[in-house]
C-alpha cells in the first residue's frame, strides 16, 4: 500500500524510484498539486520531460494513467463520448428481424453503447484511487474547449444528455502540459498550480541519464550532456530535449561507442536533432566544434 505523501521530501523519493530526477521547485509544486487537490499546469519546451512526469505520478501512486491527447479541432464530444452508432444499427437491425424494435428504441442510447473517451474515463470510480489524468498538450486545442475544459475541471463533471450528469466521486490527479506553441488563456492557468519545466542544468541532466542509462560510463555520460547543453546554444530549428540526450546516448551504447568522436556524431545525429536543416548544419567541422568545446568545458578550472 502507497504510504501517505507527507513532505516534498517525499515526492522526491516516490519520483526518483520511478527513474525520475525531480528538483526542489517541481517537487514543491506536486506536492501542493496533491495536497490541495488541484490541477498542475506544466509548461516548457518539448522534450524536457513534462509528459513523464504524469507517468511517474501515475506508476509511483499505482494509479490508472489517463490520457487525452489534445489536438488542433478537438471538442467536447470527442474528449468526453461519443455513441457506437455501428453498434446501434446492427442492434436496430436484429430488433426490426425479430419484431422487436418498438422496445429497443428506449435502450438504444445505453451504457452498453456509449464509448468513454478520457474525461467521462477519469470521473469514473477506480480501484486504487482516482486515476492520474494527463492533458497533454493543451496549447494545440482552441479557446472553446479550453472553455469547456475550465468548466469540467471546475466541477469534475460532465453531463451526457441521454444518461444525465457523472460526478467524479474522488477527483482525478489532473496534469496539464503545453509547449508553449501558443498562450493557454489566464482563466484556465488560474484554476491550477503552474510550474516551468526548464532544460536541466548538467549536474541534473547527469543525474537524468545516470537514471535512465545507467549502463552508460561516467565518460560517455558527461560528454554526451556536455555536447547536448552545447547544441542547445546553437541557433537550431529544434533544441534537443531530455528525451533525445537519453536516446542518443543509448545508441551510442547500442553501437559499443566508448567515447565520442566528430565521426560518430554525425552518423547519428538523427537521434538528436530531428529536422533535416538543422542535421546538415552540425556536419563535418561543426561537430567538431562543438565537440571541443564540450570537452573544454569538462576539463578542471
Amino acid at each position: 500500500m502507497q504510504r501517505p505523501i507527507a513532505s516534498i521530501d517525499d515526492v522526491q523519493q516516490m519520483l526518483a524510484a520511478q527513474s525520475y530526477v525531480c528538483g526542489r521547485p517541481l517537487a514543491t509544486v506536486l506536492f501542493l498539486a496533491l495536497r490541495l487537490g488541484r490541477p498542475l499546469f506544466l509548461e516548457g519546451e518539448a522534450g524536457t520531460g513534462k509528459t513523464e512526469i504524469a507517468k511517474a505520478i501515475a506508476a509511483a501512486l499505482g494509479r490508472r494513467l489517463i490520457r487525452l491527447q489534445c489536438y488542433e479541432g478537438l471538442d467536447a464530444a470527442s474528449a468526453v463520448y461519443e455513441w457506437n452508432f455501428a453498434a446501434q444499427m446492427v442492434a436496430i437491425r436484429a430488433a426490426e428481424a425479430s419484431g422487436d424494435a418498438d422496445r429497443l428504441r428506449g435502450d438504444l442510447f445505453g451504457p452498453e453503447f456509449l464509448i468513454e473517451r478520457p474525461l467521462l474515463q477519469a470521473m469514473r470510480p477506480q480501484d486504487g484511487g482516482a486515476p492520474v489524468l494527463l492533458i497533454d498538450e493543451i496549447d494545440r486545442t482552441d479557446e472553446p474547449f479550453e472553455a469547456f475544459l475550465l468548466e469540467a475541471l471546475s466541477d469534475f463533471q460532465v453531463t451526457i444528455p441521454e444518461l444525465g450528469t457523472v460526478r467524479a466521486p474522488e477527483p482525478p490527479i489532473v496534469i496539464l502540459t503545453s509547449n508553449r506553441t501558443r498562450e493557454v488563456h489566464d482563466a484556465l492557468k488560474r484554476r491550477c498550480l503552474y510550474h516551468w519545466v526548464d532544460y536541466p542544468d548538467f549536474a541534473r541532466e547527469i543525474e537524468i541519464l545516470h537514471a535512465r542509462a545507467p549502463e552508460a560510463s561516467e565518460v560517455l555520460s558527461r560528454e554526451v550532456v556536455a555536447f547536448v547543453q552545447r547544441l542547445r546554444g546553437e541557433d537550431l530549428f529544434k533544441k534537443p530535449g531530455v528525451a533525445e540526450t537519453i536516446d542518443w546516448a543509448k545508441c551510442l551504447l547500442a553501437l559499443d561507442v566508448l567515447t565520442l568522436s566528430p565521426e560518430v556524431i554525425s552518423d547519428t545525429l538523427g537521434a538528436i536533432l530531428k529536422y533535416q536543416d538543422d542535421i546538415a548544419r552540425l556536419q563535418g567541422m561543426e561537430a567538431k566544434r562543438l565537440l571541443d568545446e564540450a570537452r573544454r568545458s569538462l576539463e578542471p578550472v
